[in-house]
């Protein structure tokens, strides 16, 4: 069985640019994501989010600059080594096809599993330790075109789990999916991410989510970092009227954890 060869398991993005025919989208971004750390991506629609995530998982082919995640630059990296240690999350999944839950899931171990072999007792044993931490375990045996739109994305996210990833790309992971399994979804995210050492990055659409479960944040702007650090330092009032021409008022709850409540358009 291959195994995944990823010592330093960080995101190192150096002056990525990229274009879209003549429309620039993204323009000299460089950050760089800690083994370990949980960094969430926010910003309006439209500012380039979810192009830097393809970028970083060379979904597509920068303009410019260079992505270096497991210490490796994407642009040269084979796809299968890359899915070894990177797992994809991506913001809409096409499973049109009649597979049952539990085969959608093992597709995660594919990188693991040598030409010509079946998956054996460790890939049914990932799939199944993922389809129980997702709560889809007692849908394995249903087709994922009967699923809800919830359902459906709890299966995606446990397909990335069974790849037992060092490094983990989502966009926008709780997308379809009500209040609880947010929460739980994320959760299990951020145990993993504290527990195994698994590096997320993550594109959010609710601020208050990313505050709650993301160590940093990196809010963007019309294709560059408009503000980078800690959740209380990026989503200030200012900050966050520049980036989504809202008013907003800013506080912490009782845990001391930031709460963005919008107001009115400005």
């Amino acid at each position: 069985m291959a195994r995944a060869n990823c010592i330093d398991p960080s995101i190192d993005v150096r002056e990525l640019a990229h274009s879209y025919g003549t429309r620039s989208v993204l323009r000299e971004i460089s950050f760089r994501v800690a083994a370990g750390e949980f960094v969430g991506i926010v910003g309006a629609n439209g500012s380039g989010k979810t192009t830097l995530l393809n970028c970083i998982s060379g979904v597509l082919r920068p303009a410019g600059g260079s992505v270096f995640v497991c210490g490796n630059d994407v642009r040269t990296t084979d796809s299968m080594e890359m899915a070894r240690t990177v797992a994809i999350v991506p913001q809409e999944s096409s499973d049109n096809f009649a597979f049952t839950v539990e085969e959608v899931v093992l597709m995660g171990r594919y990188a693991h599993i040598e030409r010509f072999r079946f998956e054996d007792e460790r890939d049914l044993e990932a799939a199944e330790k993922a389809m129980k931490a997702t709560g889809t375990w007692k849908l394995r045996g249903r087709s994922v075109t009967a699923l809800s739109g919830g359902e459906r994305r709890r299966v995606v996210i446990a397909r990335a789990l069974a790849q037992e990833p060092r490094v983990m790309l989502l966009d926008e992971p709780t997308s379809h999916l009500d209040l609880r399994h947010q929460l739980e979804v994320l959760g299990l995210i951020r145990e993993l991410n504290h527990r195994k050492g698994l590096t997320v990055l993550a594109v959010f659409h609710d601020l208050n989510l990313a505050a709650r479960f993301c160590d940093r944040l990196l809010l963007m702007a019309a294709g560059r970092i408009m503000a980078s650090g800690a959740p209380g330092e990026v989503l200030t009032r200012e900050n966050i009227a520049r980036a989504f021409r809202v008013n907003a008022t800013v506080g912490t709850n009782a845990s001391g954890r930031v709460v963005v409540d919008v107001g009115e358009i400005t």
